[in-house]
C-alpha cells in the first residue's frame, strides 16, 4: 500500500466482520476501539491505517495479503471487461467511476457480474434453439448446456487459475506431481497394464491409497491424469462455488460441467497462468514449442491457449475446435465470443477438415465470414489412444482461430503477408453465398430457383440478393 494515499476498505472490512460472525461492538472490543469508529471505517468515512491493518491481522490471525486484498484490482478489471459489451456503447462510463464502484461497492459489482453472466448464458441458449429447429424445443442437451456454461464465462476461471498456481508451486517443491500426491495425501502412483485397468485411464483406489494409471499412456497424458486427480482432490470447493451460479436442467448437465472445470484445473496445474502467459509472448504462440517447454501435448497446449483471459492479464483470445474425419465436433471452446463459436466446424472450406491429408503438419489459413469479419486459423491433426501394437487409435483435427487483428502476434504469420482469405460460412443454413460449391443445405429464408429452367453449378440455386 502507498503511504501517501489513504486506503478505504469499508465493504471488505464489513464482509470480514460478517464472515467472522461478529457485531460491530464485538469487533470494536477485540481491536480496542469504539464501535462508532468501526462503523465509520465500514462506511468509508475513515481510512484504514497501517496500524489498524496490522491489528486486524494479529487479532484474527489473518494473512496481511488476505486482509489488504488487491484493492479491488481484479473486480475492477472484470467490470471493465463486461462494460465493453456493445450494448453499453452509448453510456458514458468513465474508468475512474467504474473503479470506484468496484472498490467501494463490491457486493453491487458482484451482482452486476452475475447478472451479465446469466444474460450471456440465455443469449447463447437462444442461439442454440435458433439453429436446432429440428430438435424438440424442450429436449435437454447436456453437452450443449456444459458448452454454454463455459462459453458464457469466456472459458476463463481465475479462481481455478489461482488455486492451480499454488498447487503447481507445491508440486515443484515436492519434486513433481507424484511426490506431491505422496506428501500431501499419502497416495502412491502405480502404472498397470490396460487389461488390468479394464478400460480406465485413471482410477483412484481409496482402499490401497493409490492412483492407478494405464501404462499405455504417454508422458503428457500421464501427467494430465495425475493433475486431474489433484484437481478433484483440492478444487472441490472452487468447483462448487463456480457451479453455484449455473442453471442446469439436470444432474448430467452439472456433472459434465464439473468435468470440464476439472480438466481446466488440471491444465492450469501443468501450465500455471503466470508462467504460461509469459511463455506464450516469448514464443509468439508457437504451440509445438510451448508443448515441449511444459511437457504437454499439442492439444493440451492449444486448449490452454483459449483460457488466457484473466482480467488484467489477457492474451490473444482464441476459439478452439476439435473434429473427427466425419466432421463431428467433439470439443468446442470459445475464449473470445466469435460469431461462429456456437455452430463452428460445419463449413467444409475451413482447413480443419482437410488436415487429415497432411497428418501432424500445421496448416494456416485466413478466413472471412459473410459479414466481412476476418480471422486467422491454424489446424493440425492429433492422435489419441495407441501406446502399443494393436492398440486402437483415434485421429482428430484441432483448429485454433483468432481475430485477424491479433494475427501479427503469432509466429505463424511471421515473414509472410496476409493471404487472400477463404470465404467460409457459419453454417450452410446461415450462409447466403450463392456460388458455394461445397454447400450441403440451402440457407434459411431464401427462395430456391426452379431447376427446370436454370441449373446452377452450386448444389442449391437461389436468387442472389
Amino acid at each position: 500500500m502507498r503511504k501517501d494515499s489513504p486506503v478505504y476498505m469499508g465493504p471488505r472490512l464489513r464482509r470480514l466482520r460478517r464472515d467472522l460472525g461478529l457485531t460491530q461492538a464485538d469487533m470494536a472490543a477485540d481491536l480496542d476501539i469504539s464501535a462508532s469508529y468501526v462503523a465509520l471505517l465500514e462506511r468509508n468515512q475513515r481510512p484504514l491505517t497501517a496500524d489498524m491493518l496490522l491489528r486486524l491481522a494479529r487479532t484474527y490471525k489473518l494473512d496481511m495479503a488476505e486482509v489488504a486484498g488487491d484493492g479491488g484490482t481484479e473486480q475492477t478489471a472484470r467490470l471493465h471487461a463486461v462494460l465493453k459489451d456493445p450494448m453499453f456503447a452509448d453510456i458514458d462510463l468513465p474508468q475512474l467511476a467504474t473503479g470506484d464502484v468496484a472498490v467501494n461497492y463490491p457486493g453491487i459489482t458482484e451482482a452486476l457480474l452475475r447478472l451479465y453472466t446469466s444474460y450471456r448464458e440465455e443469449h447463447l441458449a437462444l442461439a442454440d434453439r435458433g439453429v436446432r429447429a429440428e430438435d424438440a424445443p424442450d429436449a435437454p442437451d447436456p453437452v450443449a448446456e456444459a458448452r454454454r456454461f463455459i462459453a458464457a464465462r469466456r472459458n476463463s476461471f481465475p479462481l481455478l487459475d489461482d488455486a492451480a498456481e499454488r498447487l503447481a508451486a507445491e508440486a515443484e517443491a515436492e519434486g513433481g506431481l507424484t511426490g506431491w500426491l505422496r506428501a500431501k495425501h499419502n497416495l502412491r502412483v502405480r502404472r498397470l497394464p490396460s487389461d488390468v485397468m479394464a478400460g480406465s485411464l485413471r482410477r483412484y483406489d481409496r482402499h490401497r491409497d493409490a492412483v492407478l494409471l494405464d501404462d499405455a499412456l504417454d508422458s503428457a497424458s500421464s501427467a494430465f491424469q495425475l493433475a486431474l486427480q489433484i484437481a478433484y482432490l483440492e478444487m472441490r470447493k472452487a468447483f462448487d462455488a463456480i457451479l453455484k451460479d449455473g442453471q442446469f436442467s439436470g444432474e448430467s448437465e452439472r456433472r459434465l460441467t464439473r468435468r470440464a472445470l476439472a480438466s481446466y484445473g488440471a491444465a492450469a496445474i501443468l501450465m500455471p497462468y503466470g508462467a504460461f502467459a509469459k511463455a506464450v509472448e516469448a514464443r509468439r504462440y508457437d504451440v509445438e514449442a510451448l508443448a515441449r517447454q511444459f511437457g504437454t501435448s499439442f492439444e493440451q497446449t492449444a486448449h490452454r491457449l483459449t483460457t488466457l483471459q484473466k482480467p488484467g492479464q489477457e492474451r490473444v483470445p482464441f476459439f478452439f475446435l476439435r473434429v473427427d474425419p466425419a466432421g463431428n465436433v467433439s470439443k468446442r471452446l470459445d475464449g473470445a465470443g466469435f460469431p461462429f463459436a456456437r455452430h463452428g466446424g460445419s463449413c467444409p472450406l475451413w482447413s480443419v477438415h482437410r488436415v487429415f491429408e497432411t497428418p501432424r503438419a500445421v496448416v494456416t489459413q485466413w478466413l472471412e465470414l459473410p459479414d466481412g469479419q476476418r480471422f486467422f486459423s491454424i489446424a493440425r491433426t492429433v492422435t489419441a489412444g495407441g501406446g502399443g501394437w494393436g492398440a486402437p487409435r483415434v485421429d482428430r483435427a484441432i483448429a485454433l482461430c483468432c481475430a485477424a487483428d491479433h494475427a501479427h502476434r503469432l509466429i505463424y504469420t511471421q515473414g509472410s503477408p496476409a493471404a487472400e482469405p477463404t470465404p467460409i460460412g457459419v453454417t450452410c443454413r446461415l450462409c447466403h453465398r450463392p456460388q458455394c460449391l461445397a454447400r450441403s443445405a440451402p440457407p434459411i429464408g431464401r427462395d430456391m430457383l426452379p431447376d427446370d429452367y436454370r441449373r446452377t453449378r452450386a448444389p442449391f440455386g437461389f436468387a442472389d440478393g
